[in-house]
């Protein structure tokens, strides 16, 4: 259970990889269509979708499934979006589906949408890798306490590394928001600083350098902000941390 994960019928999903400048905008990536520009979609994925689907729907749930994956491919998430709840209409209990369709309403501001597929996704396949995204959803809503709720279950069910890191993103972003930075850094404190940090290290190391940083700890914000770089000199909001540390 430690991956957030439980066993059933069906096949075994791989492992996945608002206020979104600040959240979990770097995880909000569809890990089922992933690279899927030319429609193509993994047979895992469509050996699923052949199960729950019934037959007189399943051609027309795969053909609205691939659409949806190549205008997410494009970055393109209102078509991924429209094409994607028409590939619901037809299959209601595919995972991927809920899934394509909270992402992309996530992207384009839709919470209360992206929060209710989101844990769809959730409940049908007991995975937690979207529960920073529903943490980030739910910041943008305003409604602390599920903020909270999210953490704390994310914390008691756990996830893979990068779901963990980006869960203490959002969580300590929050924390943030509240000018509860001594928490903030006790969520995302980075522990022993190495040269081949992963991306969602990186980011982790990013919100722990805000919270030094208003905390008074100029040294170590420094010192965070100065590995972010040497881990890639292109990360995001690079200028706006350093202008924060002064």
């Amino acid at each position: 259970m430690s991956d957030g994960r439980f066993q059933s019928r069906k096949p075994r999903r791989p492992a996945s990889g608002g206020k979104q400048s600040t959240g979990a905008g770097g995880r909000a990536r569809h890990p089922a269509v992933a690279g899927a520009a030319d429609g193509s979609l993994p047979r895992w994925v469509v050996t699923e979708l052949t199960r729950v689907t019934p037959k007189a729907n399943l051609g027309g749930a795969v053909a609205a499934l691939e659409q949806a994956a190549v205008a997410a491919a494009k970055g393109n998430h209102a078509k991924a979006l429209s094409h994607a709840e028409e590939a619901k209409r037809l299959s209601p209990r595919d995972a991927t589906i809920r899934e394509v369709i909270g992402l992309s309403a996530y992207r384009l501001s839709r919470w209360e949408q992206a929060l209710r597929e989101l844990r769809a996704f959730r409940r049908l396949t007991g995975e937690t890798a979207h529960l920073p995204v529903e943490m980030d959803v739910l910041r943008a809503l305003e409604r602390p306490e599920d903020v909270e709720r999210a953490w704390a279950l994310l914390q008691r069910l756990g996830g893979s590394t990068a779901t963990k890191d980006e869960g203490k993103v959002v969580f300590a972003s929050y924390l943030l928001d509240a000018d509860r930075a001594a928490e903030a850094w006790e969520v995302a404190s980075p522990g022993r600083i190495t040269a081949d940090a992963s991306e969602s290290r990186l980011r982790v190391w990013y919100v722990a350098a805000r919270a030094a940083s208003r905390l008074g700890d100029r040294e170590t914000a420094l010192r965070l902000y100065e590995a972010i770089t040497g881990g890639d000199p292109a990360f995001p909001g690079l200028d706006e941390l350093k202008a924060a540390i002064g």
